[in-house]
């Protein structure tokens, strides 16, 4: 089949290399020449494990092209997805103006049948506008063409985009039109080999079934680092919490880690969107708000700990001369995303307090000279920023974190002080040897007491 995708961007760049992947002949646009000229000469502009191997070879192959030129893109594709970005305006709702941009463009370049698939995540009623648009740039043309709108909400796990397309949980259709729907049922036939997983539904169903998706997922991710704060004011083990109510079959145990807040492109836009949405439609999404609330406040929880840990009596800035190390600074592992990522907070906070604050991650280094400049300190090796560190805290949970070698790190340490915002590590193993450590939500005998 061939498809055109505009958007080079993360979903984009994803959903065309996969498409390739499996037989279609697929055309990727983006209005950003630079973007475009390094596609094509192998250079990939996000870091998503497999990406590169996966959008090389189709390459190579003469399956996956990039341009910047709409018309032709548009001309030999039958369906044309858009997934160009959507990022919140001041007010907290979705801005369309590149999606329907695209629609514009998509109207004024076809010349026969189309479907037009909306992969960007968008506000409920957006298809009706995309539809509006096209038919607007038509109208001008004075042309006649038929041309069906689509809503395929993405569900991709930043780290794991690449399984979650091939092998994914649920493809969501929105069509009001049956033979489009047989059309879009042969686009995903090669990813429903092992299990049909296609829902097909209205339209207005498939984009409030994205939002919906989010939102549940930030809910429940604000709810166990509220459970977390509760248990450290009973003496109770959230971790131990977790494992009770995750064995309930109801509710399951993904996304039920306490941390420091969720942060990302998705979950922060999209819950801020649906509150929007709601507004509009004279609806108070309480409980979102709530959510929302509570991961702000979540995002302050780690920077807080070390400053009650290690600050003096100075209000203004209580960590002054003191030095913290942090390791991880995307908003979550497998990514070097660092859009929302509650690392920004945390540092910000450490900074103004006065610390001297170095940074390490793995992937991450190059988005964070974007957001701090030479207010940090980076380094490529995890332990180089520790020595004579009054603290380590854990921000992000990268795997080559989880079992570190804790003898060179208390040797590095100036205190043998680790705050943990993702408890990886046994309270009790840390104690006996000899750290003082804190975690979120987890209390044992030793994690009370002053640092001298």
């Amino acid at each position: 089949m061939k498809i055109c995708i505009f958007g080079a961007g993360y979903v984009g760049l994803v959903a065309a290399a996969c498409f390739a992947e499996s037989g279609n002949s697929v055309i990727t646009v983006d209005i950003d020449e630079s973007r475009i000229e390094g596609l094509k000469q192998g250079i990939i502009p996000i870091y998503e494990p497999g990406l590169k191997e996966m959008v090389l070879r189709n390459q190579a192959e003469g399956r996956l092209v990039f341009t910047t030129d709409a018309v032709s893109a548009v001309q030999s594709s039958l369906i044309s997805f858009i997934a160009v970005g959507t990022p919140p305006g001041e007010d907290g709702s979705a801005d369309l103006k590149y999606v329907l941009g695209v629609a514009r463009e998509i109207g004024r370049s076809m010349a026969g049948f189309k479907i037009i698939v909306d992969k960007s995540t968008v506000p409920v009623g957006t298809a009706d506008k995309v539809r509006a648009a096209i038919q607007e740039e038509l109208n001008a043309r004075d042309v006649h063409l038929e041309f069906d709108v689509v809503s395929n909400p993405e569900f991709l796990k930043e780290g794991a985009a690449i399984d979650d397309f091939m092998k994914p949980d649920r493809v969501v259709i929105g069509t009001d039109n049956v033979r489009t729907a047989e059309i879009m049922k042969e686009l995903y036939d090669p990813f429903m080999r092992k299990q049909n997983r296609m829902i097909i539904m209205d339209i207005r169903s498939a984009e409030m079934t994205k939002y919906a998706a989010n939102a549940m997922l930030a809910t429940r991710i604000s709810f166990m680092n509220q459970i977390a704060g509760l248990c450290e004011r009973m003496g109770a083990d959230v971790m131990a919490v977790r494992e009770g109510i995750g064995s309930d079959t109801r509710i399951g145990y993904d996304f039920l880690f306490p941390g420091p807040g969720y942060g990302g492109s998705c979950f922060p836009k999209d819950v801020k969107a649906l509150i929007k949405t709601a507004e509009e439609s004279n609806y108070d999404f309480l409980l979102l708000k709530a959510v929302e609330d509570a991961n702000e406040r979540q995002k302050e929880v780690l920077a807080g700990k070390l400053i009650r840990e290690l600050g003096s009596p100075d209000e203004e800035q209580p960590l002054t001369g003191r030095i913290i190390a942090c390791w991880g600074l995307s908003f979550k592992p497998r990514t070097d995303d660092m859009r929302e990522a509650p690392s920004i907070t945390i540092i910000e906070r450490l900074l103004a307090a006065g610390a001297t604050v170095r940074v390490h991650d793995p992937e991450a280094i190059k988005e964070a000279r974007k957001v701090f400049g030479d207010r940090v300190e980076y380094s490529n090796n995890q332990y180089d920023i520790l020595a004579n560190a009054d603290a380590l805290a854990i921000i992000t949970d990268w795997s080559e974190y989880r079992n570190p070698d804790f003898d060179r790190i208390k040797a590095a340490l100036k205190l043998a002080l680790i705050v943990d915002g993702r408890n990886l590590y046994k309270p009790d193993r840390l104690i006996s040897a000899g750290f003082r450590y804190i975690p979120l939500g987890r209390t044992s005998s030793g994690t009370h007491g002053e640092v001298k």
